[in-house]
């Protein structure tokens, strides 16, 4: 699997304590995960002005995940033009996967896939990768 992450996974998976990044480190374990400098950029400025005492564990996060500059137009018109760059980023990376909690803008979409890439929110992650066992390795 190639999961793509969205900014508000990075963001939330910043917390070192965060379930988001206990569930990031199960994926890491099994899983490439993929984002381009269009969502880290989102989710560093909104960990600068909303948790600035986690920009060290954000950018402890870096070497773990792949970066791609890949990119792909998508004819996706119920996404506004902020979000093509995921999308078009996910799909042009060959990931199989876009990680998302944004609800308002993806969440019309959780469980379709577009151009090969399935979007889900981490309830939807979980269970596929429970039915995997890979919740259960230590």
């Amino acid at each position: 699997m190639r999961i793509f992450l969205d900014a508000n996974i990075l963001f939330s998976a910043a917390a070192p304590d965060s379930s988001t990044r206990a569930f990031l480190n199960i994926i890491l374990r099994h899983a490439k995960a993929v984002t381009n400098e269009h969502a880290w950029e989102e989710a560093r400025r909104n960990v600068e002005l909303k948790r600035p005492h986690l920009i060290a564990a954000l950018n402890n996060l870096k070497p773990e995940i792949e970066f791609s500059d890949r990119f792909m137009a998508v004819d996706c018109p119920v996404l506004p033009d902020k979000d093509r760059p995921i999308i078009g980023g996910a799909a042009a990376s060959r990931c199989t996967h876009l990680w998302t909690g944004d609800k308002r803008h993806f969440g019309p979409l959780y469980g379709h896939t577009i151009e090969s890439v399935k979007i889900v929110s981490g309830v939807m992650l979980a269970d596929e990768i429970s039915k995997k066992g890979w919740c259960h390795d230590r």
